[in-house]
């Protein structure tokens, strides 16, 4: 059965220097470049969003960043202005070995819907694409790696074993943004959907 890797947003906005920096963000590309040679199908995920994206705190009058918002799919974090469509922050780390690229999925360029996993949009109806691509190359298993582990990652993995996929995350292959525990709490709900934390 085949077996994807799918490596989560490595982007030059979630690494250090970025918009939306993770801390330590670059560091797992020498690991994540290591991986990639065995595994049988190889995605990359980048958020890629429009200019006028509501989740940038910057498109409401007033707001913080780090606010929450309530939408019609529930709550939003409002974030830093990060990886706009077409710009050097929303492009793949230049270090991240890309020569296998079997996909590359952008999320996230709905204007009105912020998308954390690889597989649905934040209102958890609208799918990406992903889940039927895979199905289509017959993949079965996954081992998801990147940025953040706690939101793109985490909320990928979720999804994916709930789509029924056997689901491992490398956890020495991501990091965490880490907002009032929210890698605690990503690591439970990964646990209790069945995914591998390895």
């Amino acid at each position: 059965m085949p077996h994807a890797l799918v490596v989560v947003d490595i982007q030059n906005d979630f690494c250090p220097g970025g918009a939306l920096a993770v801390p330590g963000g670059d560091e797992v590309i020498p690991t994540i470049n290591a991986m990639i040679p065995n595994y049988d199908v190889v995605v990359f995920t980048q958020d890629w969003h429009p200019a006028d994206h509501n989740s940038f705190y910057d498109n409401h009058e007033g707001a913080e960043p780090y606010s929450v918002i309530e939408v019609e799919y529930g709550q939003q974090i409002l974030w830093p202005r990060h990886c706009v469509q077409g710009t050097e922050g929303a492009a793949l780390h230049a270090d991240l070995d890309t020569s296998r690229t079997d996909l590359i999925l952008r999320k996230g360029f709905r204007r009105h819907i912020d998308s954390y996993s690889a597989f649905f949009e934040n209102d958890r109806a609208t799918p990406t694409g992903l889940a039927g691509y895979l199905r289509g190359r017959g993949v079965g298993r996954l081992t998801i790696v990147g940025l953040a582990h706690d939101y793109c990652v985490a909320w990928s993995a979720v999804d994916a074993a709930k789509l029924g996929y056997e689901v491992g995350v490398v956890e020495s292959a991501c990091r965490a943004i880490d907002l009032n525990g929210s890698l605690a709490a990503a690591r439970r709900r990964m646990t209790q959907a069945g995914v591998a934390l390895l």
